[in-house]
């Protein structure tokens, strides 16, 4: 376990509820957290598309989604949006908690 694996499972948590992440994607979560670390609140959909990309090339190096994410038909671009939002909200989440514990549940 390093310093990325707290903020990994700080974005997992914030992921909304709909969200089915891949099995065996801790590897995956490490690098969302770089972009926690690199890009916080400013990432995008593109930059979230590529970390997907750079982990999906050690796991199936032939998948269709392998392209850069201007040429992913819409629906499979709007498969990265929860991920990115879930970064955001774990940048806004240490910004105004200073911290890592995960965000409370909306009673």
């Amino acid at each position: 376990m390093t310093y990325l694996d707290p903020l990994a499972d700080l974005i997992r948590s914030c992921l909304p509820s709909g969200a089915a992440p891949p099995a065996d994607s801790d590897d995956l979560f490490r690098l969302y957290a770089v972009l926690l670390r690199v890009k916080g609140e400013q990432v995008c959909d593109e930059d979230v598309h590529d970390a997907w990309s750079a982990w999906m090339q050690t796991i199936d190096s032939s998948h269709d989604a392998l392209v850069p994410f201007g040429e992913l038909p819409l629906e499979t671009r709007a498969a990265d949006a929860p991920y990115t939002e879930a970064i955001r909200a774990a940048a806004r989440h240490m910004q105004g908690r200073g911290g890592l514990h995960p965000p409370s549940s909306p009673s």
